[in-house]
């Protein structure tokens, strides 16, 4: 069993306070639970409303397969409209 952990620092732009950067990190949090079966959860700048840091966990059978789901969680978050991405740091 092999595990993947890392930290996405990213910029919500449309928030303008703390109710919608939380919508926006809710929905977030359960896209990504639900397409990848990953573990999710804000770990940083938790009082700033325009900034967010989360952090994902994953378990996999080989390093292979969990880089590779590590890389399309990355990709997805990408994809999103609604973040801008200023950091990723792999634990």
């Amino acid at each position: 069993m092999y595990a993947s952990c890392f930290e996405v620092s990213f910029r919500i732009g449309g928030a303008a306070s703390l109710k919608d950067k939380r919508m926006v990190i809710k929905s977030i949090k359960e896209r990504c639970k639900y397409k990848f079966n990953v573990s999710v959860v804000e770990c940083g700048d938790t009082e700033k409303w325009q900034t967010c840091r989360m952090g994902f966990a994953l378990a996999a059978v080989s390093a292979g397969a969990a880089d590779q789901n590590t890389q399309k969680i990355i990709d997805y978050l990408y994809g999103d409209d609604r973040i801008e991405i200023f950091d990723i740091e792999r634990v």
